[in-house]
């Protein structure tokens, strides 16, 4: 599943055409919306997707359905200014699909709304609160880390407290006691403890944390946290930088919902024949994120692997770094993730 992969012809492109054009000069980097590429490309015919063609956000895919209205496009549009696109040159070409995901051509254009508000996002157990630390808090936590010796992993730095994650098992070594947390995240647990998502009785014993710092353009691939190592809750603070969040669960699993919103966007996963549902949620700096009941435990996670994101028609670049807390506590309580 996923964006179908496209490259160019083994032949000359002019000897060559296909329903797939590969355009540069275009995108959301210089100010182009999928929308308003889809509209002029509509013009020559029935446009099934626009795809971004790399991390650039300056070249896209521009997907047909048939090829010819690609080689009309083409001869039309290459190498002229288009005052419908902010009078851009585009360059274009023919691309074709990777034979591996040929199956996955029949999805429409990936790029899937992005909500502000969770009540947009309509996942019950799935809670986001803004400007949950001042920007001065902020900047004190993300120091006092920076004030510690990092990990190097293969794309990422780490810092352990209380116990060591292990990734290989995506658990930790209770036998292994680190310590206790340390101090500068005392008052971020007490905040967390007042959250509107929590009920009263909730108990909120935390005795580890992982940090992260990811680089621009590295996100977190799908996942659940482990069940049986962790329970409860978990909780995702924004910090250095916003980024998109993505939810997807199959339609076949425990938590359906007895009718889907209109917000629901649906595509066909063909390996596992499933259905797939997923949203995506933009967390602003210093926002806090509560996942809980079927939030946690239904729907997988991720942050996609972009250095930019297309947020209601505006570009949003990743910052510098991305760092993430994540406080766990074995399972019998909670865990929570503070990750940005």
């Amino acid at each position: 599943m996923g964006v179908p992969r496209f490259t160019r012809p083994k032949t000359p492109a002019t000897d060559s055409p296909s329903p797939y054009l590969y355009v540069a000069n275009c995108g959301p980097a210089v100010g182009l919306s999928y929308d308003t590429i889809a509209s002029v490309f509509n013009t020559f015919g029935q446009v099934k997707g626009i795809y971004a063609a790399d991390e650039s956000g300056t070249r896209v895919i521009v997907s047909y359905s048939e090829a010819n209205s690609a080689q009309q496009a083409l001869t039309a549009l290459n190498g002229k200014s288009c005052a419908d696109l902010g009078g851009r040159s585009l360059h274009i070409r023919y691309s074709v699909i990777q034979p591996n995901c040929e199956a996955e051509s029949q999805q429409v254009n990936e790029h899937i709304p992005v909500s502000l508000l969770d009540s947009e996002v309509n996942i019950p157990g799935l809670y986001l609160v803004h400007d949950f630390l001042s920007p001065q808090e902020e900047k004190e936590l993300l120091a006092a880390v920076d004030e510690r010796p990092w990990i190097g992993l293969s794309k990422r730095r780490v810092q352990h407290y209380g116990y060591e994650f292990c990734y290989g098992t995506r658990n930790v070594d209770t036998k292994l006691h680190l310590g206790e947390l340390p101090s500068f995240v005392s008052s971020v647990l007490e905040r967390i403890s007042l959250f509107p998502g929590l009920n009263s009785s909730t108990s909120i014993l935390l005795d580890q944390l992982t940090v992260n710092e990811y680089p621009p353009g590295v996100g977190l691939s799908p996942h659940i946290d482990t069940h049986s190592a962790f329970e409860g809750l978990i909780f995702s603070l924004s910090l250095a930088g916003p980024c998109i969040m993505e939810f997807r669960r199959y339609l076949d699993g425990s938590w359906v919902p007895d009718a889907a919103s209109s917000a629901y966007t649906k595509v066909e996963n063909v390996v596992n024949c499933s259905n797939l549902v997923r949203r995506s949620l933009y967390l602003p700096p210093r926002s806090i994120l509560l996942l809980s009941g079927e939030a946690r435990y239904a729907w997988q996670h991720y942050i996609p692997h972009h250095k930019i994101d297309m947020v209601n028609q505006s570009v949003i670049r990743r910052g510098a770094r991305r760092v993430s807390f994540t406080f766990r506590k074995e399972e019998t309580t909670s865990i929570f993730l503070i990750d940005c």
